[in-house]
């Protein structure tokens, strides 16, 4: 059998050491010719008793003889055995004892057996603590080391010399630094000597380290460590557990990389802010510098072209040292990637490309040699690139390089990038999207809202338009400035009820109403009417396409329409749930307009009234909608209030105007959509005007003609004399005949000249093409060819034919 393994501090002691053991010697006959003192106190026999007697006659029991006889044979086969067996007491009672024997020779040449006995339990127990340390030393896989006071190193197990690759008997003697290399080795000294100097044990620290066999690869390993010490106390070293626990290390920072991963990539729909995140994530924990590079639609928000590869751009970038970012393409460069590289590589076949050595990749050097040889030059050794790929489509690459450390990317580090670049890119994917929808969404409100207001004669203007997402840009609420007949101008502001791109949707239909509405010249209350009727029918349509029950309102909106004369400086309005407009005349005193209450439009049934105001020349006009007054912190008392000083402060542009109400009243975020449009109001000078009623007699025209030529020669209009007599000439001779008296003649001298003729009969003009034979009904077709623009409006005591000639 093997020498017992040497015991340290309070390990058990060697139940057969003789001088604690009992002991009997027997000839080559069986009979006991030797017994000690420790055998009588074991078994009960006195030496008197024992000695000269045959041991098979009053140690063995009859059915143990068989067992007894094995032993027998095997010991005089082996010259020695070991084991247990039964032996009887005096008392009669059986015990189990474990017994070496050994065959001795005495000097006459006869054979003795010399038997060493102990109680079977502690033979046992002897045995299992002996084959315990026994396999720590050869057959752990958990390392064992055993240091002197000094640390120097009494003995290893077979686990440590497998760990640093040196042979268990040569480091005996030798300290850890002969086999470790780095800063570790102080480390784990430290770790040692407070363990012998405290007698506190270590308890499964975690600490990286290299040998020197193998310096480019760093370990993980896991220490415990306790304090050696006899009965006395006096201290006998340190004994360390080394487990190597890289494996369990890179799966639990992989498992955590990931964990961040999660909770930092797609915290925005932003595609640059998403490829920020994710290199935020990578370094330095999986790669010493990474780059994303994206196909060039996915940065807009459109769909890339599926198998073809097309151009990237760089859309983040990030290294552990300045020096890696300098030979990197920089965030926003657009390039083309050569089809040689390992970048066109995965990018063609959608599939991870891993570089394990650069130096040994010749399609590394293609895409751009100077950057990659100063790349190599700085250190960059390995290189793993993984393609984003979400919902079948590919996005674009990402790009992992490894320089400080020196271990290369492994199949663990491919199978991570993978899953991160699969998390991103399903972000990447869906900031894609959102970009894409939010584009859309903005090019509808940009084509729903009027881009900028036309400038008129009648009021000054300016605006605002806040939705109450920033970021998404859309909302219901809506403004517009429409010219009309006459020098008049249409101030609208409506809100539909609710936000986003459905809203908005809404929002533009109502709007193209209004416009066509406007240009039927209808007053205001005709026009919320109509706009009334519209909403009922956008319900219904809502209803039918969403299978909502029958009479369920989906689709409501307010209004508030206001028509200014510069002529009479007269304003009509009217609205439609809206809140009232807010005026501020020339002397400064402010006030909501008391205008009459008509019901939200949708509501079907009910009727609207318009008020007629007149207002002075240069007073402030406020349309808005109810979000930039109404909000869920603030009494509305404040809100008014504050409106009131933003708008009364005298000496400022309307611009400057909508800022300060803008910045008064408007909270950051704001919970509903506001449109705000502010009118400066005009008066036309009486120079500019002229009217006449004609007599009701066929020389009505001669007299329009006449009237209408000397006017134009006063405005400095000449040019315009024979369009526009004979426009004249027709409108009158058509209100004659058609029409009713009163008729009257008005020349408007604006951006146009503006012709009206006015008659008392509702009877409405309309184009025809007249027949070779016919000798009349060419009038009208005659305005209209030689004119800008005509048409006609009615009022409740007749209609206004009116034409518009460009001036020269």
């Amino acid at each position: 059998m093997d020498a017992p393994v040497p015991a340290f501090g309070e390990a058990p002691e060697d139940p057969f050491a003789v001088a604690r053991s009992a002991w009997a010697v027997l000839d080559d006959r069986g009979t006991v010719v030797g017994w000690s003192e420790r055998a009588e106190a074991l078994l009960g026999h006195r030496s008197g008793e024992a000695l000269g007697r045959a041991a098979a006659e009053f140690l063995v029991h009859p059915a143990d003889r068989d067992a007894v006889l094995k032993a027998i044979a095997e010991c005089a086969r082996e010259d020695g055995w070991y084991g247990v067996l039964p032996v009887l007491h005096r008392d009669g009672r059986r015990v189990e004892l474990g017994f070496r024997a050994r065959a001795v020779t005495r000097v006459d040449l006869r054979s003795e057996w010399f038997l060493v006995m102990a109680p079977a339990e502690e033979v046992l127990q002897w045995e299992t603590d002996r084959s315990v340390l026994d396999g720590l030393f050869r057959r752990s896989p958990i390392g064992l080391a055993v240091h002197a006071p000094d640390l120097s190193i009494l003995r290893v197990n077979r686990a440590i010399a497998r760990f640093s690759e040196v042979p268990v008997e040569q480091h005996h003697g030798r300290l850890m630094g002969d086999f470790l290399i780095g800063p570790d080795v102080e480390t784990i000294d430290a770790l040692l000597r407070q363990v012998l100097e405290t007698g506190e044990p270590l308890i499964f620290t975690e600490q990286p380290c290299r040998v020197r066999r193998d310096p480019d690869r760093e370990r993980m390993v896991a220490i415990s460590a306790f304090r050696m010490q006899d009965p006395s106390g006096r201290v006998l070293g340190v004994t360390q557990t080394v487990e190597d626990v890289t494996d369990r290390f890179r799966a639990r920072r992989r498992l955590a990389l990931l964990n961040r991963a999660s909770a930092r990539i797609g915290t925005t729909l932003d595609v640059a802010q998403t490829a920020r995140e994710l290199v935020d994530v990578v370094v330095p924990d999986l790669a010493d510098a990474v780059a994303v590079d994206l196909l060039e639609p996915v940065i807009r928000g459109e769909e890339p072209v599926q198998g073809a590869s097309g151009p990237m751009r760089r859309a983040a970038v990030r290294a552990v040292e300045q020096a890696a970012l300098d030979v990197m393409y920089p965030v926003g460069e657009v390039f083309s990637l050569d089809p040689r590289t390992p970048q066109a590589k995965c990018l063609i076949g959608q599939a991870p490309v891993l570089e394990f050595e650069l130096e040994s990749s010749p399609g590394w050097y293609f895409q751009d040699p100077e950057r990659s040889r100063r790349a190599v030059a700085l250190g960059a050794h390995s290189l793993l690139v993984v393609p984003l790929i979400a919902r079948g489509l590919l996005l674009g690459i990402v790009s992992l390089w490894r320089a400080g450390r020196p271990e290369p990317f492994e199949q663990d580090d491919l199978t991570l990038a993978e899953e991160l670049a699969a998390r991103a890119a399903v972000c990447i994917d869906n900031a894609r999207r959102f970009t894409q929808q939010h584009q859309a969404a903005l090019t509808l409100q940009r084509s729903l809202l009027p881009h900028t207001l036309v400038e008129h004669r009648a009021v000054e203007v300016a605006h605002r338009y806040l939705p109450a997402d920033p970021s998404s840009g859309i909302g219901g609420d809506w403004f517009d400035v429409i010219p009309l007949s006459g020098a008049r101008v249409a101030l609208v502001v409506g809100d539909v009820v609710g936000h986003g791109l459905h809203a908005a949707a809404t929002m533009g239909r109502l709007r193209a109403a209004v416009h066509a509405l406007a240009n039927l010249d209808l007053a205001p209350d005709e026009v919320l009417a109509h706009l009334d009727d519209l909403v009922n029918r956008l319900a219904d349509e809502q209803e039918a396409a969403d299978g909502g029950p029958p009479g369920r309102q989906i689709v409501g909106a307010t209004c508030l329409y206001a028509v200014y004369d510069p002529v009479a400086g007269q304003c009509t309005l009217a609205r439609a749930g809206h809140v009232p407009p807010a005026l501020v005349t020339p002397d400064g005193r402010f006030s909501l307009l008391d205008l009459p209450p008509g019901p939200p439009l949708g509501l079907g049934g009910l009727p609207f009234e318009a008020a007629e105001l007149h207002f002075a020349e240069g007073s402030l006009l406020a349309l808005f909608t109810d979000g930039l007054i109404e909000t869920r912190d603030r009494d509305l008392d404040i809100a008014l209030q504050r409106l009131r000083e933003a708008l009364c402060r005298p000496a400022r542009s309307l611009e400057e105007t909508c800022t300060a109400v803008e910045d008064a009243l408007l909270p950051r975020p704001s919970h509903d959509d506001v449109a705000l449009l502010i009118a400066r109001t005009r008066v036309l000078e009486a120079e500019d005007v002229a009217s006449w009623e004609l007599p009701a007699d066929p020389t009505a025209a001669g007299l329009a003609r006449e009237l209408t030529t000397s006017t134009l020669a006063e405005w400095g209009l000449g040019e315009l004399t024979f369009t526009a007599t004979l426009a004249v000439s027709e409108l009158v001779t058509n209100a004659y005949r058609y029409g009713g008296a009163p008729v009257i003649l008005r020349l408007i001298r604006d951006r146009f000249l503006i012709i009206e003729v006015s008659d008392g009969s509702s009877t409405s003009p309309h184009l025809r093409r007249a027949r070779m034979t016919d000798e009349g009904g060419r009038g009208l077709f005659l305005v209209a060819q030689l004119t800008e623009r005509w048409g006609t409006r009615y009022a409740r005591d007749g209609k206004t034919v009116w034409t518009e000639l460009p001036l020269p």
